[in-house]
């Protein structure tokens, strides 16, 4: 290939990107200011030169604002880089072309990051050496084997949040490319066993590993997380096995087949509010490099100074209808071409900001996703915020969108905690949150319910540290929030004190229990279920190490806990009254005669809703073809002794009980016995779950 000089023509303007037929691959790149435009073609990711170079003309190879060419007979795995020329006036036009600037294709399928030097595309001059590059593949040859994505109905949902590279990459996880999709679908076993339905996976659209700050970079970490995508329609080179062979696609779609093969869905979190080009002074990579003044929301009066409100530098300028059209179409992609079943949008708030950074009521790319029919059976989910302080859980634009719900995550923090007074507010989050969702008709379904995530502790970590411990980041531990609404039970990180081991472990269950009890679609963060830790680290997005590696050895050594967390997984499916799709009544249910809900305190029917130092809940959900269920909630630092409903008909089997140790703090149903007591003892800081059956 590297002696060959290929035959070219103009081409044709639709679609962007690069897209083999059989006679060769048209190329086509939107840049509406170019004044010259050059395709530059590698034999493979690491060649040194170009093997032809294509200058475009822009009498023959421009239709409107799209530069195209079409190369005859060249083949699938060829590489390439565009450089574009054009003025260059941040100040005044928000430009920044450089003529020796070697770009990726925005609408790339196949990205390397082999070369790259973030800091050498910071600087003025020729990158060819150090720039990522482009591959042309055919995405259409693949064998599905009849796979589609998965439909499983939102309330009967169970997130399991995950980072593709950190769930493998602990030399205890035995997989043979540790850190890899591949690799993933060697731990398909476990996650089914644990009962989730969906895996949320942390970014795998390709992003830049060196875009973290110096102090931190210095220390030979990187970013992690990758919540810094460039390439919204590649795979992440470095979850893949053979990256310089461009299998980036067909290596995802295995991991996304053998998935929904085991019955579980894909959701991508997905970053659309900024890319890692970052501020002024960042790197030139594509976006910047054929229009920022399209793509990135910047100040009227200097154009160069771009507009911040996500805490990386640059936002997104998604409501302009050519980046409206590029989101929603990736997104179309990743669904249409990848089987994928839904996405979180990470600080989705910043896709609301119209020009000069207004909040607009009806955003148009919110909408236009919404109202997108090749995602109108995908799940969405908003991070209904942003760095700038617009926080929207409850009020965020359309109408499916479901959101992270922040307020959940806050108030069954403090209520673990033990902070008094909270129960009418627990009340209302464990019953879906109808306060945010119903006035606008929405459902409880808008909720995603969780309590830790990967921003911020881990579960352990939430009962074992009062304060941060990010120094390791490099930042001097400036970095990660410092509210956490945590407790570290007595003492500050790890001890073998194992009456605090012991409590800790207990307030571990008690959250799993609050969140999988919940109204609403529960989401768990990976490792949880084993009780990793971090050391006290809530900000590891640049820790690719055993800070945040999972460790599989906890599989073994917290094997009550993993079994606590199956089984709970387990009780919620067999209780509809839990996974309602609507909100609960206080209504009598006419086919039982009872109300599908009920609220207690430690006397029946008696709940202290206004009682300043209250720490007690109690309520009876009723069950149609089902078991109805009594749970008790008892935050308080003393044991209580609370009233059990009569329902005709019916007795009471303890199933849950968080003061107990394995196997008896969860019991499974053929094994649970009647409880013949009307009232039950309830230990401190503790829930109590019973199922009732037939006399």
């Amino acid at each position: 290939m590297s002696n060959k000089e290929y035959t070219f023509k103009p081409g044709h303007s639709y679609r962007s990107g690069a897209k083999p037929d059989a006679d060769g691959v048209n190329f086509a790149i939107f840049t509406r200011h170019a004044t010259s435009v050059e395709l530059f073609l590698f034999e493979t990711a690491k060649s040194k030169k170009p093997f032809q170079i294509i200058k475009l003309e822009k009498d023959v190879n421009r239709t409107f604002y799209s530069w195209h060419v079409y190369v005859e007979a060249l083949p699938t795995g060829t590489w390439f880089t565009w450089r574009i020329d054009g003025s260059n006036e941040p100040k005044e036009a928000g430009l920044h072309f450089d003529k020796e600037k070697h770009l990726i294709d925005p609408w790339a399928r196949v990205v390397s990051d082999i070369n790259w030097d973030r800091q050498a595309a910071c600087k003025p001059g020729d990158n060819m050496l150090t720039s990522m590059r482009c591959m042309v593949v055919d995405d259409a040859a693949y064998d599905w084997e009849g796979d589609t994505p998965l439909r499983i109905s939102s309330e009967q949902s169970i997130i399991y949040e995950l980072h593709v590279g950190g769930f493998t990459r602990h030399k205890s996880s035995k997989v043979k490319n540790p850190g890899t999709f591949a690799a993933l679908i060697e731990k398909i076993p476990y996650l089914k066993k644990l009962g989730i339905t969906h895996v949320e996976l942390l970014p795998i659209m390709a992003f830049d590993e060196q875009d973290a700050p110096q102090g931190t970079i210095d220390r030979g970490l990187k970013n992690y997380w990758g919540y810094s995508t460039h390439s919204f329609y590649s795979p992440h080179p470095g979850y893949c096995v053979t990256p310089e062979q461009g299998t980036h696609v067909t290596e995802f779609r295995d991991l996304v087949k053998a998935l929904h093969k085991a019955g579980l869905g894909v959701i991508l979190d997905v970053v659309y509010n900024h890319t890692s080009e970052a501020g002024v002074g960042g790197p030139i990579i594509n976006f910047r490099g054929i229009g920022e003044n399209i793509f990135y929301h910047h100040a009227s009066d200097d154009k160069s100074v771009l507009h911040d409100y996500t805490g990386c530098g640059n936002t997104v300028n998604a409501n302009h209808p050519l980046v409206s059209s590029f989101i929603t179409s990736s997104l179309e992609y990743w669904v249409r071409e990848m089987h994928i079943d839904g996405f979180r949008f990470d600080l989705a708030s910043a896709l609301a900001r119209g020009e000069g950074g207004q909040v607009l009521e009806d955003p148009p790319v919110l909408w236009s996703i919404e109202l997108s029919q090749q995602l109108s059976q995908t799940k969405l989910i908003a991070e209904a915020w942003d760095a700038a302080g617009l926080y929207q859980v409850g009020s965020f634009p359309g109408n499916r969108w479901a959101e992270w719900n922040g307020k959940y995550r806050d108030v069954l923090r403090e209520c673990l905690r033990g902070d008094k007074g909270k129960i009418k507010e627990l009340a209302t989050r464990i019953s879906g949150s109808s306060d945010l969702y119903q006035h606008q008709d929405g459902l409880p379904i808008n909720s995603v319910n969780f309590i830790t995530c990967h921003d911020g502790f881990t579960l352990n970590d939430l009962f074992s540290y009062n304060e941060k411990h990010n120094h390791a980041n490099g930042e001097d531990s400036r970095d990660g929030c410092n509210n956490n609404i945590s407790s570290n039970s007595g003492i500050e990180g790890p001890t073998d004190d194992l009456a605090v081991n012991g409590f800790r472990k207990q307030q571990a269950k008690n959250a799993f229990a609050l969140l999988l009890l919940s109204e609403g679609v529960p989401m768990l963060l990976a490792g949880d279920e084993i009780l990793n830790s971090q050391n006290g680290n809530n900000n590891g997005y640049c820790q690719d190490n055993e800070i945040t590696w999972i460790d599989w050895e906890m599989v073994n050594e917290n094997s009550d806990m993993l079994r606590f967390v199956q089984n709970m997984i387990a009780l919620r499916k067999r209780h509809n009254s839990i996974m309602r799709r609507r909100f609960l009544t206080g209504k009598v249910i006419e086919s039982r005669g009872i109300k599908d809900i009920t609220w207690h305190g430690a006397k029946l029917n008696t709940p202290l809703w206004d009682d300043p130092n209250g720490q007690l809940l109690a309520l009876t959900l009723a069950g149609i073809d089902e078991p109805d269920l009594h749970i008790i909630i008892n935050m308080s630092h003393g044991d209580t002794n609370c009233e059990l409903p009569e329902i005709e008909g019916k007795t009471w089997c303890l199933s849950v009980n968080t003061s107990q140790v394995s196997p008896q703090d969860i019991i499974d149903r053929p094994h649970q016995k009647p409880i013949l007591e009307t009232s039950f003892l309830v230990k401190e800081k503790s829930i109590v779950v019973f199922e009732n059956t037939d006399i």
